[in-house]
């Protein structure tokens, strides 16, 4: 898997808000009432577009990492597996939720998350994300709509 570095785009201000400005507009439709974000560079993106969206915010992170009460999954990914956590109360029941990360590969890790936001009862309503590698089919897993700013 490439490393697709952002800290260009964070470096520069008005390329930032601009970013932050078209995801919001990108993932408006989808009707959101909360983010989850996926560690790690899903975290730089989710705050200023929450903030824009006027919406809260959860964090998924890797096994051990949150506070509290959590519920982990298990999963695949191109080169092994590991496992995914979210805070049990992180979400109120029903609440429309766009899962927010900086890369769509295969899918495997939004999959995931999807998964967890599933078992705290929320509903997935769509993906938001960067960048999104089409030959790698990521969309094509997943079960509700993705908004990307660049397809490669």
């Amino acid at each position: 898997m490439l490393f697709y570095d952002v800290s260009p785009l964070l470096a520069d201000v008005q390329a930032w808000r601009e970013t932050i400005r078209q995801l919001a507009d990108a993932v408006r439709p989808f009707k959101p009432d909360f983010l989850v974000c996926v560690e790690s560079r899903g975290f730089l993106l989710v705050s200023p577009l929450a903030l824009e969206l006027g919406i809260g915010f959860a964090m998924v992170r890797k096994s051990g990492k949150l506070p509290g009460q959590t519920i982990n999954l298990k999963y695949n990914l191109e080169y092994g597996t590991d496992f995914l956590e979210i805070q049990i109360n992180s979400i109120q029941p029903n609440q429309r939720v766009v899962i927010i990360d900086d890369l769509l590969a295969t899918g495997g890790t939004v999959a995931a998350t999807a998964e967890l936001v599933k078992k705290v009862k929320g509903q997935v309503c769509g993906v938001g994300c960067l960048i999104e590698l089409a030959h790698l089919k990521g969309r094509d897993r997943l079960k509700f709509p993705v908004a990307s700013l660049l397809t490669f």
